[in-house]
């Protein structure tokens, strides 16, 4: 009687492609009533942005009214987002926050 591990048939496995998934950006948008410390704060805590980096993208937001947060995959864009939005709720500042498709780099 034959054991059971030599009767198991086995089968060459198949190379499968996997294609790196498209990336997000998370923007926030200039208005006049949200501090610049709390938007420095947002991207440091929500973010994890260090202080010099959070001072740079906000400062960005500040001049030309938008600045990218990060680029993550989509369900970490949605959730720094969703985040983004109470957190700006939570202390009453209008801070708006959209995401958009990362432009694929041409290969």
């Amino acid at each position: 009687m034959p054991k059971p591990r030599d009767a198991t048939l086995t089968r060459a496995r198949e190379d499968v492609a996997v294609e790196r998934p498209r990336l997000w950006r998370v923007l926030l948008h200039n208005d006049d009533y949200t501090t610049q410390e709390f938007v420095v704060w947002l991207l440091e805590t929500v973010f994890q942005k260090p202080q010099a980096e959070a001072f740079t993208i906000m400062m960005s937001v500040h001049r030309s009214g938008l600045g990218v947060a990060g680029v993550y995959t989509r369900d970490v864009a949605d959730t720094k987002l969703q985040r983004t939005k109470e957190l700006a709720e939570r202390h009453e500042f209008p801070l708006r926050a959209s995401i958009e498709p990362q432009e694929e780099a041409a290969t």
